[in-house]
C-alpha cells in the first residue's frame, strides 16, 4: 500500500536517525576499543634481566601517556629465537611487539632460524644503547688497554678474557685481537655473574661486559675499568677512554635494545607506536632509572633505526665471519 507523502517522509526521517545512531554507536565503540586497547610486548629473555626492566618501565610510561594496557611477557628459549619467532608469526596489527637486544642480529649469523631480522619484522625504535667495557681486578698490574695489549703481545695466549660466546662482547674481543694482532684466550661463561666472580677471584685476567654487571665492584674499588668499546666515552665513566682512543682507530662495538613489530604491520601503526616509545623514553625519571643499569636512551626510530639495523647486521656479520665465530 502506498503511504501518504507525509508518512513517507516520517519513515525516511526515522530511518535516517536510526542509521545515524547506529553509526554513532559504531564510532563510539571503535573509540572505546582504541582507548582500551591491549598490547603485548614479548621479551625473549628470562624475567628479572635488564631487558625486562626496560620493557616494563617503558610500558608503564606508555600506559600513563596513551591510556592503553600493555602486558609484558617473558618468553625465553632457543637463544631468544622462541619468543622472537612467536612475534614474527603474530598478526601484524600492532598489538604484539618484540623488545630484544643485538642477539636479534647475531643469531641470524650464527644459527638457522625460521625468521629473518631484516624481512620478518618492522623496526620501530632503538630504545637504549648498552656500552661494554674491558675490566680487570684492582690488583692487576694493567691500568690501560695499551698495557693489557702489550702484555698479551709479549705472552701470546697467556692472558685470558671472560666473555659470552656469540654476543657483542665476544665479537668485540675478536675484533680487538685482530686489530692489535695479539692472542688472548677466551674463557666462555654462561652469564655475567659467574664471569664477574671469576674476575674477582683472579681466575681470569680480564672481563668484557656491560657496566651494570661491574658497577658495584668498580664503585667498591674491587675492579678497574680499562676502556670502553663504545664509539664515544660513556657518561657514567667519563674518565675511561674508548678503545679507539687507546690506539685502535675505528674500533667500536655496542649493544642495544630495540622494539619491533611483525612484518606488514601498517606503517601508520608503526609510526604511532614509535612515537609512544620515543615519548616514554624521554621522561626524565626513565633516564635516571636506566643509567644505573648501563642503559642509555637512544630515541632512534623509523627510517633512522632501519638504517642502523641494516648497518649493525652487516657490521656484526662481517666481524663474525672474519673471526670464524661459531654458535655454542
Amino acid at each position: 500500500m502506498k503511504l501518504p507523502r507525509r508518512r513517507q517522509f516520517l519513515h525516511l526521517a526515522a530511518g535516517a536517525a536510526a542509521l545515524g545512531l547506529l553509526s554513532l554507536g559504531i564510532l563510539n565503540h571503535e573509540a572505546q576499543s582504541q582507548t582500551a586497547r591491549t598490547l603485548k610486548i614479548v621479551v625473549p629473555f628470562a624475567s628479572g634481566g635488564g631487558g625486562s626492566v626496560l620493557a616494563r618501565m617503558l610500558a608503564e610510561q606508555i600506559e600513563r601517556q596513551q591510556m592503553v594496557t600493555i602486558i609484558v611477557e617473558n618468553r625465553p628459549g632457543a637463544a631468544t629465537a622462541l619468543g622472537t619467532e612467536a612475534v614474527a608469526r603474530s598478526t601484524p596489527d600492532g598489538n604484539t611487539l618484540l623488545i630484544t637486544n643485538t642477539a636479534f642480529i647475531t643469531n641470524a649469523h650464527l644459527r638457522k632460524l625460521n625468521y629473518d631480522p631484516l624481512t620478518s619484522f618492522e623496526p620501530i625504535c632503538a630504545l637504549a644503547s648498552v656500552p661494554i667495557f674491558v675490566a680487570v681486578n684492582s690488583a692487576s698490574p694493567y691500568r690501560t688497554v695499551a698495557d693489557f695489549v702489550s702484555a698479551a703481545r709479549a705472552r701470546p695466549g697467556e692472558l685470558t678474557m671472560a666473555t659470552f660466546v656469540g654476543t657483542t662482547s665476544h665479537i668485540g674481543l675478536e675484533m680487538l685481537k685482530r686489530m692489535a694482532n695479539v692472542d688472548i684466550t677466551l674463557v666462555p661463561f654462561p652469564g655475567s655473574s659467574p664471569a664477574v666472580t671469576a674476575l674477582l677471584g683472579g681466575h681470569v685476567t680480564a672481563l668484557y661486559d656491560n657496566y651494570a654487571s661491574i658497577a658495584e665492584h668498580v664503585n667498591a674499588g674491587k675492579l678497574r675499568v680499562l676502556g670502553t668499546a663504545a664509539s664515544v666515552r660513556v657518561e657514567a665513566l667519563p674518565e675511561v677512554p674508548t678503545i679507539a682512543e687507546a690506539g685502535y682507530n675505528g674500533y667500536a662495538i655496542e649493544g642495544w635494545w630495540a622494539a619491533f613489530a611483525p612484518a606488514k604491520t601498517p606503517k601508520q601503526t608503526v609510526t604511532q607506536i614509535g612515537g609512544w616509545f620515543d615519548a616514554a623514553s624521554r621522561v626524565p625519571e626513565v633516564k635516571v632509572k636506566l643509567e644505573p643499569l648501563g642503559f642509555y636512551p637512544m630515541n632512534t626510530c623509523g627510517p633512522d633505526f632501519a638504517e642502523l639495523l641494516r648497518k649493525t647486521y652487516n657490521d656484526l656479520g662481517r666481524a663474525i665471519r672474519e673471526a670464524n665465530i661459531k654458535a655454542d
